[in-house]
């Protein structure tokens, strides 16, 4: 799911004209930022009413609403919830710093990847351009929907899966782990992964395969790589799960940061100096 937030003067207007856009090539879910939490019976007046908005959550100082949802839960789990089920997230005026930002006719600390002066006039191409090249926001859950929806899924029989975490220490006696940092040669690393999958599925019995890893800042506890494999037959899956994974760490270009509460190191450099 493409997950991007639009922040500055009158965003809600150019999230209303990318929903329209957009929602002709997939689903759209939308965030707002609300002053307030609706009154209790009006949640629906949140929303966009452009045609192709799928659903609608709106965020005030008291926490979320959401249609016949009254549960208070953070970015991150929103948009977890929702990326089995949709291909882009607009958010409006939500300020989050790890979110592509596109601003509207405002400052921004960060560096957002697109900047509009006049929302109701500025040309829609070269942002959907900028939020087709943005990293997804992926779950296991929603590349589980992906390989599920796969042409040859009545021939599947098994869906294997493989999640890597962020550990706390291999050892008692080590620096616990904070957070990792990753980055990858963003176009070389995509271009790998693609082809890793595709070698992949070429296999007799395999029908789908999805790799994702993130870049970026992942705490501690947090999720890091998926691999999912539908295929006609447990013994297929699982091989090919565990072949993806090492393929995976063994050629595709990623550098990993690891910051413990000790120190902080390049795991490549460290490996090299031993």
């Amino acid at each position: 799911m493409h997950t991007v937030t639009v922040v500055g003067s009158d965003a809600s207007t150019l999230v209303e004209r990318l929903v329209s856009e957009l929602s002709t090539g997939g689903s759209v879910a939308t965030v707002s930022s609300l002053p307030v939490a609706p009154a209790p019976g009006f949640e629906d007046a949140i929303g966009y009413t452009a045609t192709g908005a799928g659903v609608s959550v709106g965020i005030s100082p008291d926490g979320w609403t959401a249609h016949n949802d009254g549960d208070d839960r953070s970015v991150s789990e929103t948009l977890d919830e929702l990326a089995p089920d949709y291909d882009y997230c607009l958010l409006a005026g939500v300020s989050e710093e790890s979110l592509p930002t596109i601003v509207v006719d405002a400052e921004h600390a960060g560096e957002p990847i697109a900047s509009v002066e006049d929302p109701n006039d500025c040309s829609l191409a070269p942002l959907i351009d900028a939020i087709h090249a943005t990293e997804p926001h992926e779950t296991l859950e929603s590349l589980v929907e992906r390989v599920k929806r796969s042409p040859r899924a009545d021939r599947a029989g098994a869906i294997a899966t493989f999640t890597g975490r962020v550990r706390a220490k291999d050892d008692s006696d080590d620096s616990p782990t904070e957070r990792l940092e990753f980055e990858a040669y963003e176009d070389v690393a995509a271009d790998r992964m693609r082809t890793i999958s595709a070698e992949l599925e070429d296999r007799d019995g395999v029908h789908a395969v999805c790799l994702h890893h993130r870049t970026g800042v992942i705490e501690r506890g947090e999720d890091i790589v998926f691999v999912v494999v539908l295929a006609g037959h447990r013994e297929e899956a699982f091989r090919t799960v565990e072949d993806g994974i090492n393929r995976l760490k063994d050629e595709v270009p990623l550098f990993k940061k690891e910051v413990t509460t000790d120190e902080e190191f390049w795991v490549h450099e460290r490996s090299h100096a031993q």
